[in-house]
């Protein structure tokens, strides 16, 4: 059966792509056929999902949202980024650094591709709490993938009406506790000293729902000095006050001290060799730490058909981190901030929103009004990365500060259905501030205290036409914008303190899609979008270690996305996602011709997976990924990161004997030892743009669960 509905895109057929022509074309050929089955809900399954405030399906929301389902056996693999899981969603790249010090490089539509760590652009939810601080900076790190249920991802014009830097929405949701209790453990390894190691319980008992779980991975990474260890933990615990409402309590925390950063290389190192490492990296020791500990509650009422939800979060966040900045850099320039980045971050946020629904005469109204509040304070500092001659350890003090980021956004959320029709309609306002309180005033290194605010309202109208009961075709447009993060706010050229002169990028999107049933054994799902976005933040240097930012001209995203999911015989299924988007420079800046590529973000992705069950309790499957060639600066005068297709394979299994359920997985990535690249630090220094991917990857485990 159908796990999810997946949505992918198409070829381009021309340089400059028309998605609305060819989209009608392809719509009109299926709305004409023959082939559609009379009832879907009889052979396929529906996910229901919620990322929409609103429990509904996928089919029947006029923009693109996919649910990724994942099993409790943890039957795909390590479960330790989401890079593993998100492949299978058309619109977006997930780019494994190799590099546990950076994070994950995620983008939806383009949006997020400049990323030099962390996440940027997208939106990360878990559990209906942020990950995603109120400036736009996430980090998919926090997210626990050994207790989720599924992910789902918002892309489009409706993705915006989640505020700033909204370019796309990935929502993570942790199991609730049901059924009788059961514990499990787990261990895998692999190459390269790749080891994880798991435990948890989860279940119901006298009504109160429990799931908990803590794991310990680590890995010395097939790059030279790229050795990372992880410590997470999670609990969720959820209970029914009353038969009209239900609290969830939330905790998690993740540990990840002294890992290594390897950075980027430039061409000729990886011509050489894709495993090694530059200089400075080892000269400096370049490495990260990182404590994280939150914890939050959500609450859901019902007054008959209307509901309230309410949720409450706090939180601590520590990060060290050593960079390679040259010592004389810091010497010769008091301005220097220092080559080492310390910070303490408590962040907390509340959230309330009234869900109400009315039957008015043959049509149905939903009206979602909601605010939500989050900051985030920093106690920084810098220091420099040397004593006397010795590199790689603490030394002087060279930047304190305060730096504290808020955002109170209130959004009003609408859909009518009536007949074949169903319109969609929301709103929102967000209000983002900056404020920077400068504590190391020494010499000429003046007093940079300052604050900023960023306002914008973000709209979005869709439509969705039920053609037939099996074939939805629906169209959005919607405005977004991404404020500064903090990191790009933080420099400016000839270190003149904070860039406060930085606009916000805005965006206007336009989307076209199908979803339709094909058959009795066929889901297909197909979109077609264009962004404009004006005010882009793109890199306008790099100097001492330093990379500042300043805003290009228009920029134009066009692109098509289809999936398909279809069982060929009862024993094997076949799922496909293929995304092409022609992302460029629409207007030219400073050296920067207008028709450029934007860099970081492929012509072209696709993915696609045949599994065989020959048996219960037994499935191969064979997945194949490519991502075309990609840009790693604004010229487009480097050389590019270059295409690759790549093969992967496992193999599980499962028994159950009595209250006892024992499962093994064998997984082989890059099958056929490709070397690639597996990611790129747009505008890197010192061209040292490439984060190379690893060849072929051996590991396997088994796990262990029981039932009470």
């Amino acid at each position: 059966m159908f796990r999810q509905p997946h949505l992918h895109p198409i070829p381009q057929a021309a340089p400059h792509l028309q998605p609305s022509r060819l989209c009608i074309a392809l719509l009109c050929a299926l709305a004409t056929g023959n082939t559609l089955a009379a009832d879907p809900e009889r052979t396929l399954e529906t996910m229901v999902i919620t990322g929409s405030r609103v429990e509904v399906s996928p089919f029947d929301v006029p923009y693109s949202i996919e649910g990724v389902q994942l099993q409790e056996n943890g039957s795909e693999g390590l479960r330790v980024n989401v890079s593993e899981v998100l492949n299978s969603v058309p619109g977006v790249v997930v780019q494994n650094r190799q590099n546990y010090a950076q994070d994950l490089q995620i983008s939806v539509r383009g949006f997020g591709a400049r990323a030099a760590f962390g996440v940027r652009g997208v939106k990360l939810i878990a559990d209906g709490i942020p990950a995603t601080n109120p400036d736009g900076q996430g980090q998919a790190a926090t997210f626990n993938l050994d207790t989720a249920e599924r992910i789902e991802v918002l892309r489009g014009p409706f993705a915006t009406i989640y505020g700033n830097h909204a370019g796309g929405v990935i929502q993570l949701f942790s199991r609730d506790g049901k059924g009788a209790p059961r514990i499990r453990g787990g261990v895998y390894a692999g190459e390269h000293g790749t080891l994880k190691i798991g435990i948890g319980a989860e279940g119901e008992s006298n009504g109160v729902g429990f799931v908990l779980d803590a794991s310990h991975f680590e890995t010395d990474g097939e790059r030279r000095y790229s050795s990372a260890k992880r410590d997470q933990a999670f609990a969720k615990i959820t209970l029914a006050p009353d038969e009209d409402s239900k609290l969830t309590l939330l905790a998690s925390g993740l540990r990840q001290p002294y890992t290594d950063d390897p950075q980027g290389i430039d061409w000729a190192m990886y011509q050489r060799d894709e495993n090694d490492v530059a200089a400075a990296p080892l000269q400096y020791q370049t490495r990260k730490s990182i404590d994280h500990l939150q914890g939050g509650a959500v609450y859901e009422r019902r007054f008959g058909s209307d509901r309230l939800q309410v949720q409450a979060y706090a939180g601590q966040r520590s990060v060290t981190q050593y960079q390679s900045i040259a010592r004389n850099t810091q010497i010769s320039n008091p301005r220097h901030a220092g080559g080492v980045i310390s910070f303490d971050r408590d962040f907390h946020g509340l959230g309330a929103r009234w869900i109400a629904q009315r039957e008015i005469g043959s049509g149905k109204l939903t009206v979602t009004a909601g605010l939500d509040y989050d900051r985030a304070e920093d106690d920084r500092q810098g220091y420099e990365n040397f004593i006397g001659t010795t590199l790689g350890v603490k030394g002087a003090l060279r930047r304190n500060e305060t730096n504290t980021i808020t955002s109170t956004d209130p959004y009003v959320q609408a859909t009518w259905q009536q007949g074949d029709w169903d319109w969609s309609l929301g709103v929102r306002h967000s209000n983002v501030n900056f404020d920077v309180d400068d504590r190391y005033i020494v010499g000429v290194n003046g007093d940079d205290s300052g604050s900023v605010r960023y306002r914008k309202t973000t709209p979005a109208l869709g439509v969705l036409w039920r053609v037939t009961p099996v074939l939805n075709l629906y169209a959005s447009a919607g405005t977004g914008f991404e404020t500064p993060t903090l990191g790009e706010l933080a420099y400016s050229a000839n270190d003149q303190g904070f860039n406060f002169d930085l606009k916000p990028s805005t965006s206007r999107q336009f989307e076209l899609g199908m979803k339709a049933y094909v058959g009795e054994s066929t889901r297909v799902n197909l979109a077609v979008f264009q962004i404009n976005s004006k005010d882009e933040i793109v890199v306008d240097g790099s100097s001492g270690g330093r990379t500042y930012y300043k805003n290009a001209g228009k920029t134009l995203r066009q692109g098509i996305e289809l999936a398909a999911e279809t069982e060929l015989t009862r024993n094997v299924s076949a799922r496909g996602a293929l995304t092409v988007m022609r992302a460029v420079y629409d207007e030219a800046f400073g050296s920067v011709p207008e028709g450029n590529r934007i860099p970081g973000v492929p012509r072209v992705s696709a993915w696609g997976e045949v599994m065989w069950k020959p048996m219960t309790g037994l499935s191969t499957a064979l997945e194949v990924v490519h991502r075309s060639r990609v840009e790693v600066n604004d010229l487009n005068n480097a050389e590019a990161a270059p295409a690759y297709t790549l093969a992967n394979w496992r193999i599980g299994a499962e028994q159950q004997s009595g209250p006892w359920t024992f499962n093994q997985l064998l997984r082989v990535d890059n099958l056929f030892d490709r070397k690639h690249i597996s990611s790129v630090i747009v505008g890197a220094g010192f061209d040292r743009y490439y984060e190379p991917g690893p060849g072929r990857s051996v590991y396997g485990g088994v796990r262990a669960s029981y039932r009470f």
